[in-house]
């Protein structure tokens, strides 16, 4: 089972334009949809459409708006009670693709709430394969929540292999006697959250180009590390736009980061395509080394952003989570980003969507050319 956590979670409610946005104007939109949000929800949604097994664990009351969605979905899920109305996060998009995003802050949570959140996450752990932690944190919550809680998973579950534990109607806890083990962390998040949980060793991470160069700054900065700038690390004066199109500066920025915490990481790239870097390290086998990844495909009709990169972390996973090989998830990956990028607000794409013979998957070497998908 992958287990999501959305800290976070939203009402995303998408307003389409029939014509770019003119700011300070009135405006009539062609279509709108309202839909449960928050990354960690969206990539159980996404889940969920594959046929996958899923469990989304988020705060808010079995009324709010946000899991009765999910509940219509047929999205398995689990909410923490407090007592607050979700957010809601609005979307504008364009004919050209293009997204303009509102988010709310979100209830504040408390440290007890929080508490609560954490040993909520960790009872259900205990039958996941993968644990994704993702999107932002809500008001009151500490900057280095998921590292604590990738912490507290590892010892936790550790300690509490093999000792019988309860069953729920959902399945997400363990059996009597059933043996436990540590789930695989992936982490999509940005900002302090990111390189907070960076620093504490998910097995995985997908930034963006962004978040990227937030992450590398925090991590191996010269204010993080004083001793970067005479080692010649340094984050360069790139707009994440420039960073989408020079894949061998995205993989140098992650190599970069490994020296702080970061494993493998999965890169969305947007037109760009993607980039699966492994974790750093020889694997099993004489001499092997896992190759670095780059994932292209043919030029794309964009209909809405909001949701894609979730789709594409969910197709990763999903295709691990079956014990596919890194060429495999990237594939999967970015046909499942990609299809969300076809369709209309924060949908997930179903199987049907999905078209992985338009997906190249070649090993990045240095005559490796970027062609936008």
């Amino acid at each position: 089972m992958i287990l999501t956590v959305t800290p976070n979670p939203s009402l995303d409610k998408t307003v389409e334009l029939p014509a770019p946005l003119a700011v300070g104007q009135v405006q009539r939109a062609a279509a709108q949809r309202a839909e449960p949000g928050g990354k960690g929800v969206n990539i159980s949604r996404a889940l969920t459409a594959a046929g996958e097994q899923t469990l989304a664990l988020l705060p808010g009351d079995p009324t709010d708006p946000v899991l009765t969605a999910l509940s219509e979905l047929g999205v398995p899920h689990r909410g923490l009670p407090v007592g607050e109305a979700l957010r809601t996060n609005i979307a504008v998009t364009d004919p050209a693709g293009t997204t303009t995003k509102i988010n709310e802050r979100g209830p504040q949570l408390d440290a007890a709430a929080m508490a609560d959140f954490q040993e909520m996450i960790l009872r259900a752990a205990r039958r996941a394969s993968w644990l994704a932690l993702a999107g932002s944190l809500p008001p009151g919550a500490p900057a280095d929540f998921y590292a604590q809680l990738i912490t507290a998973l590892r010892e936790n579950t550790a300690d509490d292999a093999g000792r019988p534990g309860p069953s729920t109607a959902d399945g997400a806890d363990t059996d009597a006697g059933a043996q436990r083990s540590v789930p695989l962390v992936a982490v999509d998040a940005s900002g302090e959250a990111l390189a907070a949980a960076a620093a504490a060793g998910p097995d995985l991470i997908k930034p963006n180009a962004e978040e990227l160069l937030e992450l590398h700054t925090a991590l191996c900065g010269a204010e993080a590390a004083p001793a970067a700038r005479a080692a010649g690390v340094v984050t360069p004066s790139v707009t994440p736009e420039e960073l989408e199109a020079d894949h061998a500066l995205v993989l140098q920025l992650v190599r970069d980061c490994q020296a702080h915490g970061v494993r493998a990481a999965l890169v969305t790239l947007g037109a760009h395509g993607a980039l699966l870097v492994p974790a750093p390290g020889p694997v099993p086998g004489p001499g092997a080394v896992e190759p670095v990844l780059t994932a292209s495909g043919p030029p794309l009709v964009v209909r809405s952003t909001v949701g894609a990169g979730d789709a594409s972390l969910a197709g990763c996973l999903s295709a691990a989570a079956r014990g596919a090989g890194p060429e495999e998830q990237l594939r999967h990956a970015m046909a499942q980003g990609r299809a969300a990028s076809s369709l209309p607000g924060s949908t997930m794409p179903g199987p049907h969507d999905l078209r992985l013979s338009d997906v190249t998957v070649a090993e990045l070497t240095p005559e490796t050319k970027d062609t936008a998908s």
